[in-house]
C-alpha cells in the first residue's frame, strides 16, 4: 500500500461539556473534556456504558454541538460553524466506522467505496488499492449479506478512508466479532491510522485489543482520564 502523505493537526477538544435537559433533570454527558489526538495516532477510549463515550464521538465528529468548549478538526474551529459549512467539513474531513458496518445492502464492496467520490465531488483514494489494503480485493463483488461480520467491518474501514479524512471515529468495531477477527480488525485500524496519517479515536469495551493502540483513555461520568 502507498503511504498517504498528510499534514494534519488532528483533533483538539478544549473544555468541552455537553448537557441535556434543564434544571433538576439536567444530565451532564461530557464534563469539561480536554483531548488531543494527532495525525497518525490511534487512541482507544474505554469505560462503562453511559459514561459519555458515544456523546464524545458525536461531538468530536460534528454530529452534535457542545454546550461549551471548543472543537478543532484539522486546524479549523468547528464549535460554532454554520450547519451547512459543518456538514461539508464533516463530509470531507471525518470518517465514521459504525458497529454494524452500516453498509448499503444493495451495493457490492467495491461500489460502497465508489459511492464516496460521487457524494463528495472529489476523487479520493483508489478503491481497488484500499480494498487490497484491507484484505478484501477477493470479495470486491460481494454484497454485505454475502460477507462475514469481520469482512463487513473491513469494508466499512476502507469506505471511511476513501475521502482521505483527517479524523476517523470508530464505534465498537469488534462488538460482533470473535477474538481472532477482533484482533485482525483493530490491527488493520492501527496500520491504516499510521500509514494514512489520520487521527483515530476508537470506542471499545474489548480490552483484549488495546495492545494495538497508541494510547488508552478511560471515560467515567463524562470525564476523560488516562487509563490505569
Amino acid at each position: 500500500m502507498t503511504t498517504v502523505e498528510k499534514t494534519t493537526t488532528g483533533l483538539v477538544l478544549t473544555a468541552v461539556s455537553l448537557r441535556f435537559g434543564d434544571g433538576d433533570s439536567t444530565v451532564l454527558a461530557l464534563d469539561n473534556v480536554d483531548l488531543k489526538v494527532a495525525g497518525g495516532e490511534l487512541v482507544a477510549i474505554v469505560g462503562p456504558s453511559g459514561a459519555g463515550k458515544s456523546s464524545l464521538l458525536a461531538v468530536a465528529g460534528g454530529l452534535g454541538r457542545p454546550s461549551s468548549g471548543t472543537i478543532v478538526i484539522d486546524g479549523v474551529d468547528v464549535s460554532a460553524m454554520p450547519a451547512r459549512a459543518l456538514a461539508k467539513l464533516r463530509r470531507d474531513k471525518v470518517g465514521f466506522v459504525f458497529q454494524s458496518g452500516n453498509l448499503i445492502p444493495a451495493l457490492t464492496a467495491r461500489d460502497q467505496l465508489r459511492l464516496i467520490p460521487k457524494l463528495t465531488g472529489r476523487p479520493g483514494r483508489d478503491p481497488e488499492e484500499l480494498l487490497d489494503s484491507v484484505g478484501m480485493s477477493h470479495r470486491a463483488d460481494r454484497r454485505p449479506g454475502q460477507l462475514s461480520g469481520g469482512e463487513r467491518q473491513r469494508v466499512g474501514i476502507a469506505r471511511a478512508l476513501m475521502s482521505n479524512p483527517s479524523l476517523l471515529l470508530v464505534d465498537e468495531p469488534t462488538a460482533a466479532l470473535d477474538r481472532k477477527r477482533s484482533h485482525e480488525v483493530v490491527e488493520l485500524l492501527s496500520r491504516e491510522t499510521h500509514e494514512a496519517g489520520v487521527a483515530t479515536i476508537m470506542v471499545t469495551h474489548d480490552h483484549d485489543v488495546l495492545g494495538h493502540c497508541d494510547r488508552i483513555l478511560e471515560m467515567v461520568d463524562g470525564r476523560l482520564r488516562q487509563s490505569e
